[in-house]
């Protein structure tokens, strides 16, 4: 659902190549092909690597100062983060007007039967006010066990895994074992409620929205806003949205055509050979080639106007 703000101009790095500029060989040797296409992808990732630089619900986060408003602002931010990118936008605004300029102790003082009706008029796709609340409620109780959802997710998470599934898993299952019958009574929330905020790995999906969320909270750049210190950037699974699915596919970075997490974590390994310590900090970057429009999967165009043409395979449409 991100949206560019672009001049017109690629930066110095990234500029595509015309059809008068040498394509790379695509009979590379895989450790060569490996070493350019590393190489190109930290070009990109250095020109795009600066705030405001996409229409994104993380510039609505920034301007929060402490790090435990970041934390809660960031998270119904994420969570909120799928649809159309002006309606997200005008959605997270929204909500984040509902918790006020201090969402942390906002979500702190939280009680669903005084303060819930505030939300009623509350709308994103099929989304509705006591949805909201009971995320609100949700996030209220693991501040009230753990002090932060930063210590509510390293409490089911290892260190020492290679990655985040298994935390993952373990946040989303004991955060939908909290109480909600203060929000829904005795009725279920259903798919599209609130535990439509809390996708587990095992289910098959992506995760994208808690994976963009943990790249927000963890990894510090001039995007990205690392507020928590006990995950290692080493460890995050790349946010799967469509561009990452073209450009993964185009680059040869999966094996899979199906978008899941199986796919997610295919491209996050591709991904860490290139950066071991940080591999999702290629994602803003991809999904900059794609929403310019520059990726030619399943286009006419191919990778005409590719900045790492030569280094992808993209499929012509039918």
């Amino acid at each position: 659902m991100r949206s560019a703000k672009w001049n017109g101009k690629w930066e110095v790095g990234s500029r595509p190549r015309t059809s008068n500029q040498p394509s790379r060989t695509r009979n590379q040797q895989p450790a060569t092909r490996t070493l350019e296409l590393g190489t190109e992808l930290d070009r990109l990732y250095h020109g795009f690597n600066a705030p405001n630089s996409l229409v994104d619900p993380i510039e609505l986060v920034r301007p929060y100062a402490r790090a435990a408003d970041r934390e809660i602002a960031g998270f119904i931010a994420s969570a909120l983060a799928f649809g159309n990118v002006t309606a997200v936008m005008a959605s997270v605004k929204a909500a984040l007007a509902l918790v006020g300029p201090a969402p942390a102790a906002f979500v702190r003082a939280f009680d669903p039967d005084r303060d819930g009706k505030a939300f009623n008029s509350f709308v994103h796709r099929w989304t509705r006010g006591r949805d909201l609340v009971a995320l609100v409620w949700v996030l209220h109780q693991m501040l009230e066990r753990s002090g932060s959802i930063e210590q509510f997710f390293v409490e089911g998470d290892d260190p020492g895994a290679a990655d985040v599934t298994a935390g993952l898993e373990s946040f989303s299952r004991r955060a939908m074992a909290l109480d909600l019958t203060r929000v829904y009574g005795g009725r279920s929330p259903g798919r599209t409620g609130v535990p439509y905020f809390f996708s587990r790995p095992s289910s098959g999906g992506a995760c994208k929205r808690l994976n963009l969320y943990l790249r927000w909270m963890v990894r510090r750049d001039q995007v990205d806003l690392g507020v928590w210190t006990r995950v290692a950037p080493a460890r995050l699974i790349v946010p799967l949205d469509t561009h990452v699915i073209r450009l993964g596919q185009c680059l040869r970075l999966t094996r899979y055509r199906s978008a899941g997490w199986r796919m997610a974590a295919d491209i996050t390994a591709r991904l860490r050979a290139l950066d071991p310590s940080d591999p999702v900090r290629f994602d803003f970057s991809l999904c900059h080639v794609g929403m310019m429009g520059n990726c030619g999967f399943a286009t006419k165009q191919r990778d005409s106007q590719c900045p790492l043409r030569g280094l992808c395979s993209p499929c012509v449409r039918a």
